[in-house]
């Protein structure tokens, strides 16, 4: 009887293992998923737990840090809009270039920014180009943030 109680006490304990084991590959292949080799995350043995490194900590500063699910999918279309004022404005300032934002044609972003506002208060919804001035006042604020944040 004994024999048949440690036998089963065998299987139970390989069971757990077995199990243990494919949560960890599923946990890796969701890490492989988001990009990353999950090589820093390592099983806290006794409990099944996993306990974590700098690199999670540096993992979760970039979760907290949700560009798509926290902006991009907020606003698709005045996004779509702004990206286009950005080929339009490449057009007009560089059309010889490929598309990028040339800086040294761009540091007034505040006034610019409010030129636009003021035709849009105004009643002017467009610009000569096509372009709406409203969305002309989103691409001068992003220009400002990312030179802000920048410094």
């Amino acid at each position: 009887m004994n024999s048949l109680v440690e036998e089963l006490m065998s299987i139970s304990e390989k069971f757990n293992e077995d199990i243990q084991e494919i949560e960890r590959e599923k946990r890796m292949n969701i890490i492989a998923q988001n990009g990353a080799t999950g090589c820093h995350y390592e099983l806290d043995a006794p409990f099944g737990r996993l306990h974590t490194s700098s690199k999670e900590e540096e993992a979760d500063e970039r979760k907290a840090t949700p560009v798509y699910s926290g902006c991009i999918s907020y606003f698709p279309d005045a996004l779509k809009e702004i990206a286009k004022c950005s080929y339009e404005g490449q057009k007009q300032h560089n059309p010889d270039k490929p598309l990028g934002w040339d800086r040294s044609k761009s540091g007034d972003e505040l006034d610019a920014m409010m030129r636009h506002l003021m035709d849009y208060a105004s009643g002017v919804e467009f610009d000569e180009c096509g372009t709406r001035h409203i969305v002309k006042c989103g691409w001068r604020m992003l220009a400002y943030i990312q030179k802000e944040v920048e410094k």
